[in-house]
């Protein structure tokens, strides 16, 4: 009997994913990969005829839905706990799945318990897909915070050390420009499709759901590096000459060769996770070295040198109200003893 419901399902999931089960025998194994549980624990008095119906209605709600297949249900009336378990078709972590998990638990729960106070049951939905749904919530929850903290956290440190608002609201400006020309390469290439059979890569449906804030929190803190690193020429030179375009010609003169021999390092190791077969090392390396080339070549030799020279003095403009700020030098103080010679 058992093996009859398993034979049901495999059949009901290659329905739905449009394969042809005469076809080729290797199919059945495919399918059965894609055969993801998911259980659904219900703590509560499951001898009450409330209970009772609202799991009855559950069970029909999943075997209407086409993308859930037929649930088996375990009562264990000694400690109140029932678990519905049902099967998902396909990859747990696509977004069907996803959306899956998403209308069990905003749908058909919900309607399924209409009327019963929500004190009397509490309900779990737990599997792969759950998880990945959880984790995503989660991560969408916590990138705007992230995001606020490590600006907020940037934007003072570079007051602290270079005294200019100009400068670090551009700097911030300028990183988050190389962040975002990623984002946009990674959708381009991965999920568009774009001469990605030259480049040879996986085309995939969605990014995976953590590579966001994994590339902001990387890449933020490289570009930051290497532009405190040419800031602190161009102030140095200024310092001592109060001349804006001679100071960004030195600053990048300085520091071009050292900047461009770093990035290409960082792109022969990220190039080498895009090198793999897996596709989110594909995603992950191609994004980082793109960001780093991009970062290196266009915003830090050509956008930042220009921002500055069109700014000319405002670009080390500091407000009256921000006086207060310790006149830190990050290249320390310059020793004006003069020691005489024999």
């Amino acid at each position: 009997m058992k093996s009859l419901v398993i034979e049901e399902e495999i059949a009901h999931v290659a329905k739905l994913m449009k394969i042809d089960l005469e076809d080729h025998s290797a199919h059945i194994k495919r399918v059965q990969k894609m055969l993801e549980y998911f259980d659904i624990l219900d703590r509560a008095n499951v001898e009450s005829e409330e209970i009772i119906r609202a799991i009855d209605k559950l069970e029909v709600n999943l075997t209407e839905d086409e993308f859930f297949l037929s649930p088996e249900t375990i009562i264990q009336d000694s400690i109140n706990f029932a678990e519905i378990t049902s099967l998902i078709p396909g990859d747990p972590q696509n977004q069907p799945a996803l959306n899956a998990i998403r209308r069990l638990r905003n749908e058909m729960i919900p309607s399924s318990f209409e009327g019963i106070p929500e004190n009397q049951y509490k309900v779990y939905v737990g599997g792969t897909s759950a998880q990945v749904v959880d984790a995503v919530t989660m991560t969408d929850d916590y990138f705007p915070l992230v995001l606020g903290i490590v600006l907020m956290l940037s934007l003072f440190l570079l007051l602290l050390a270079f005294r200019s608002i100009t400068i670090s609201i551009a700097s911030i400006i300028m990183n988050l420009l190389s962040v975002g020309a990623s984002y946009g390469l990674l959708v381009l290439v991965f999920q568009k499709g774009f001469l990605i059979d030259i480049i040879g890569f996986q085309q995939v449906d969605q990014l995976e759901f953590w590579l966001p804030l994994f590339m902001f929190s990387i890449l933020f803190g490289l570009s930051m590096d290497y532009h405190v690193f040419m800031l602190s020429r161009i102030k140095e030179n200024y310092d001592q000459t109060r001349s804006t375009d001679n100071s960004v010609a030195f600053g990048l003169r300085k520091t071009a060769s050292i900047i461009t021999g770093a990035a290409l390092i960082m792109v022969a190791v990220f190039g080498g996770f895009a090198l793999g077969d897996i596709t989110f090392c594909q995603s992950m390396g191609f994004g980082l070295g793109a960001a780093v080339r991009l970062d290196a070549t266009v915003v830090r030799s050509v956008l930042v040198p220009s921002v500055m020279r069109i700014l000319g003095r405002h670009a080390w403009y500091l407000p009256p109200w921000l006086e207060w700020i310790p006149n830190i030098s990050i290249e320390g103080k310059q020793d004006t003893t003069v020691t005489s010679s024999d």
